[in-house]
């Protein structure tokens, strides 16, 4: 008993000393003098902040939450809940809304086949016709077969990367489940692709034919390994990208918050706006087009 006394004795003092109006209670509550709780165990004091200090977690944008409930969507502060598998998040909803939005521009939007195209049309056009010359650039005319796969990968990020720019949204490309999917279903589809199509000739992709015997077996080994690294890459780099960018926009903003350097941070966030539009765009086309070479692999094998 003496010693939580004392004990207790000492937290008020230095709670009495560092915040006068604040009581500090040795189960980990802090109340006022008007009784009211600061704060408690499950929610954690922060005296930076409430000294003016300046606390911020950029990487708290990427939290998976259920859509609903305490700790939902639309009750952040709440501690998150036990999330399971057919439990809807902010990660489910951003990536129907991009569904969504690919079906209102193609489907909707290009429902009229007129012949001088409307402007939501010509978008689709250009699209397609862009995302068209791609493959049969890279893959050749047997290729095309394969287009709508190519398509709809490239539309599909290019629309979850930019909907995740949007204010208050989810960037779901910033999370590895989402890009390590996309990532090792090329993987998986263009491997069996390319023993369907080609046998067991399709193991010429690892044999170098053109280099000296004696260097061969070396070589098929070093190509065996970066084969298989490149799901891997596919995936992260994408993945990578996107969460580089929104937690450095994270960061300006919150030192916006700051009057000396607010103007200096409103340019800095402004500035890298503009470049994480353009790293969106670009990121779906290096997905688009790595998926294009991997797939020559697959109906060319041979060196």
């Amino acid at each position: 008993m003496t010693h939580v006394a004392t004990e207790t004795t000492q937290l008020l003092a230095q709670a009495t000393d560092a915040t006068p109006d604040v009581m500090a209670i040795p189960d980990g509550t802090v109340v006022t003098e008007g009784g009211d709780v600061v704060h408690s165990a499950a929610a954690p004091y922060d005296a930076a902040a409430d000294a003016g200090g300046l606390s911020f977690y950029p990487l708290d944008q990427f939290i998976v939450r259920p859509i609903f409930g305490p700790g939902g969507v639309f009750d952040p502060a709440s501690p998150v809940p036990e999330i399971h598998w057919y439990t809807p998040t902010n990660v489910t909803l951003w990536l129907a809304l991009a569904v969504l939005s690919i079906t209102l521009l193609f489907v909707v939007g290009s429902r009229g086949r007129a012949t001088i195209p409307s402007r939501t049309q010509s978008i689709g056009e250009l699209f397609y016709g862009f995302t068209y010359k791609m493959v049969e650039d890279i893959c050749g005319k047997e290729g095309l077969r394969y287009f709508p796969y190519v398509m709809t990968l490239f539309m599909f990020i290019l629309f979850a990367n930019f909907l995740g720019l949007l204010p208050m949204s989810f960037a779901t490309t910033s999370h590895i489940a989402v890009t390590g999917v996309l990532g090792f279903g090329v993987f998986a589809g263009i491997t069996v692709l390319g023993f369907v199509l080609n046998g067991p000739k399709f193991l010429k992709l690892f044999w170098m034919t053109e280099a000296p015997l004696m260097l061969r077996p070396i070589i098929a080994v070093i190509e065996l390994i970066s084969y298989f690294v490149r799901p891997v890459s596919h995936s992260v780099r994408l993945a990578g990208n996107i969460t580089a960018g929104h937690a450095v926009m994270k960061v300006f903003a919150t030192f916006g918050a700051i009057a000396v350097v607010s103007p200096v941070s409103v340019l800095a966030i402004t500035a890298i706006y503009g470049l994480e539009v353009l790293v969106c765009a670009i990121q779906a086309y290096v997905f688009a087009i790595l998926t294009c070479v991997y797939l020559k692999d697959a109906l060319h094998p041979a060196h």
